[in-house]
């Protein structure tokens, strides 16, 4: 196989990953699958015991998996969701908090924002190694600055998002907010990520441009050293 074989597999494959990553986001009806409960817990939760709101909760959740797979959604994707419900209502139930609903999702918050910025401090920003990975690590991509720069500013901005769904839900929780916990959930969703996507991508995308670049200088200069020798 030569170099350019794997320089148009490498921008066929992040092609397909913007693909996968916008799908992955669920655009506009991803933010109501995932929305939808939470947003019916916290309402349900003002007139209805915890119990009863996390039960009504499921339902939805459950309700909306059947429509996804209805829809021609793979199940392990549509029942995703309810899982996510189950979890959080468990939680919530053993400790009789109605903000606890949101705890794992406080706490993942944290340990995304705490993995992405080390990965930044040791200069393995988290994207450059998964792009990497996805590549079979083959591509020196660190030696590069430009992709490492452009992995860096993709890390950090998934980083800040984290950061920032942290301090937000974290304050609202030791405000006792489950409103606002609700609300948080649902604005710093779906937006966030999406954005965070953007970014991502345009980082994979011009690692493996630049992969192709320096794969056919290599090619373009081997016969002149053929020639040479």
């Amino acid at each position: 196989m030569s170099d350019h074989e794997p320089a148009r597999e490498a921008t066929e494959q992040t092609v397909d990953l913007k693909q996968e990553v916008l799908k992955g986001v669920g655009g506009p009806s991803g933010m109501v699958y995932s929305a939808l409960p939470v947003v019916v817990f916290a309402a349900a939760v003002s007139f209805l015991s915890l119990f009863a709101a996390i039960g009504v909760s499921i339902t939805v959740a459950s309700a909306l998996a059947v429509f996804r797979m209805w829809r021609g959604e793979q199940l392990v994707t549509a029942m995703g969701g309810v899982m996510g419900v189950v979890v959080a209502g468990g939680v919530s139930s053993l400790t009789g908090s109605a903000n606890d609903f949101f705890l794992i999702g406080i706490w993942a918050s944290l340990a995304g924002a705490l993995v992405t910025l080390a990965s930044l401090l040791v200069r393995r920003p988290l994207t450059g190694v998964i792009w990497s990975a996805l590549h079979g690590d083959t591509h020196p991509w660190r030696a590069d600055r430009s992709s490492l720069f452009a992995h860096d500013l993709a890390t950090l901005s998934v980083a800040a998002i984290f950061v920032a769904r942290f301090a937000v839900r974290q304050w609202l929780y030791l405000a006792d907010s489950t409103t606002g916990l609700a609300i948080a959930d649902t604005v710093t969703g779906f937006p966030l990520t999406a954005l965070a996507a953007v970014v991502v991508v345009w980082a994979f995308r011009r690692t493996s441009k630049r992969w192709k670049v320096q794969s056919d200088a290599r090619n373009s200069s081997m016969p002149a050293t053929s020639a040479r020798s």
